[in-house]
């Protein structure tokens, strides 16, 4: 895992989805916390987007209790999103790989987010990913104006992406 421009998080992203038509996005973290709440924006964010073939669910600090809804929508990608520290500039966005993510993630939750995500990619048998958002830790998390532009300049790169996914026509109608 390190911490990419915007373009290459766009790119990469791109890449991962490789075509999948349904998307899930999981907001992790705790919404009492400025430090680990930045993935429970996120997904806000997304939501009021309305994307057709995004589910977006929030999971708070128990990312394993949306199995259930993740099996009714039957994603082919899931995306995790939780507030992580990689030592770069807050708002930062990277996608963090699975043998990265102990040493990063600030949440606490119930299971540790790895196992969760191994579980459920093994049982719905599709592909997760794990985006991670450094807060600014220096200021008891949350985010500052500079590391608030930084964001947006990844919140809209992802939701271009998502936007501009298989499963929506240029009209942002669903196909088929």
């Amino acid at each position: 895992m390190h911490p990419v421009g915007v373009g290459e998080f766009a790119d990469t992203l791109k890449v991962r989805l490789g075509g999948a038509h349904r998307v899930a996005v999981i907001g992790v973290g705790d919404e009492l916390s400025p430090l680990d709440c930045l993935g429970l924006e996120v997904a806000r964010e997304i939501e009021g987007l309305r994307l057709p073939g995004v589910m977006v669910v929030f999971a708070g600090l128990l990312p394993e209790s949306v199995t259930g809804p993740l099996r009714r929508f039957r994603p082919e990608v899931i995306l995790f999103l939780d507030a992580a520290e990689m030592g770069a500039r807050p708002g930062t966005v990277a996608i963090i790989e699975p043998g990265d993510v102990e040493a990063t993630l600030f949440s606490v939750h119930v299971l540790p987010l790895p196992v969760v995500m191994e579980f459920v990619e093994r049982d719905l048998e599709t592909r997760v990913i794990l985006i991670g958002i450094q807060p600014d830790a220096g200021r008891g998390g949350g985010l500052s104006a500079e590391g608030e532009a930084r964001f947006a300049d990844y919140l809209a790169a992802l939701a271009d992406v998502l936007r501009r996914a298989p499963g929506v026509t240029d009209t942002g109608l669903p196909v088929g």
